[in-house]
């Protein structure tokens, strides 16, 4: 039985230093000369997009007349540079989580993130994780993260001509909202506590599993049977 894998990324797979809000911030700068236009907002699992929006309507500013298009250009251009920071981290058992999916039969890895497309290969281009994940619906391709998972199913039908149902789906995320975008479906869920949210916190959301982290998430989907 085929099943595709699909992870977030900030607070999931890697720690990106905070590069993400400082570039989209240094944006409304350069853009509307507004210091610290995102202060007090929270970003965790919501799309690029509906971020951009958010400060947008916070100021009083319209996302119309090429508003939004130009935002998302500075925020790249910005991220290209703010990702070289040395807070920056791959969180743990990542790499040896990739790795054996990779090589093991019967999986199929992507992403599903709020990131757009840009920003999420620049984020994990400097790690090197770009090679695991050939696959991937992410902010830009809808704005409403909960309309993601079926973006992923119908690009590896697309891409790898794979038809696979949402029950054989496995999101892995950090955050209530990768729950809120996998459950509806029938996907199978699993946070880790990587992220912003607390274990306890994560427990509450209605996740199939929680983890601390992925050290240990291949022993889990082999003694469960998710394979």
């Amino acid at each position: 039985m085929n099943k595709f894998v699909l992870f977030d990324i900030d607070g999931t797979l890697i720690d990106p230093g905070g590069a993400g809000r400082r570039s989209v911030s240094k944006a409304f700068y350069q853009a509307f000369s507004i210091r610290d236009a995102f202060a007090g907002v929270t970003m965790a699992g919501k799309t690029d997009i509906q971020i951009i929006k958010e400060g947008l309507s916070i100021h009083g500013l319209s996302s119309g007349d090429g508003v939004l298009a130009s935002i998302v250009s500075q925020y790249i251009g910005n991220l290209r540079i703010e990702i070289n920071n040395k807070g920056k981290h791959v969180m743990p058992g990542v790499v040896e989580l990739l790795n054996a999916l990779k090589t093991a039969n019967g999986y199929w890895l992507g992403l599903l993130t709020g990131n757009i497309e840009r920003g999420a290969r620049i984020k994990l281009g400097a790690f090197d994780l770009n090679k695991y994940f050939p696959i991937g619906a992410f902010g830009d391709d809808n704005e409403d993260r909960n309309r993601l998972l079926p973006v992923a199913v119908e690009k590896l039908r697309k891409v790898e001509n794979i038809d696979i149902n949402y029950s054989d789906c496995i999101v892995i995320g950090d955050t209530p909202k990768d729950v809120q975008c996998s459950k509806p479906f029938g996907a199978t869920s699993i946070v880790v506590s990587t992220g912003p949210y607390s274990y306890e916190s994560l427990l509450e959301a209605g996740a199939d599993y929680v983890l601390r982290d992925l050290s240990h998430t291949m022993d889990l989907i082999d003694r469960f049977g998710l394979q």
